[in-house]
């Protein structure tokens, strides 16, 4: 089984990142489709971690992890 997710970081009020997972994203996104979805996340400032409000966008990747079972029982 093959899954995705977009991994959107940015760093907090105390420095350090901070990641928001989307799963399943749709296929063809681009980066600055992205970047402008991370600028309202960080524009109505509705998301706050164990550090504070998130600041800044540090960057953005798509995660494929591939799971191939061997023995179920």
């Amino acid at each position: 089984m093959i899954t995705k997710r977009l991994e959107m970081i940015f760093v907090n009020a105390a420095g350090r990142n901070t990641t928001i997972a989307v799963v399943d994203p749709r296929d063809g996104l681009t980066p600055a489709e992205v970047q402008a979805a991370m600028q309202a996340i960080l524009d109505s400032n509705v998301f706050e971690s164990t550090g504070g409000d998130l600041t800044a966008i540090v960057g953005a990747r798509i995660v494929t992890r591939q799971v191939d079972d061997l023995l179920v029982a």
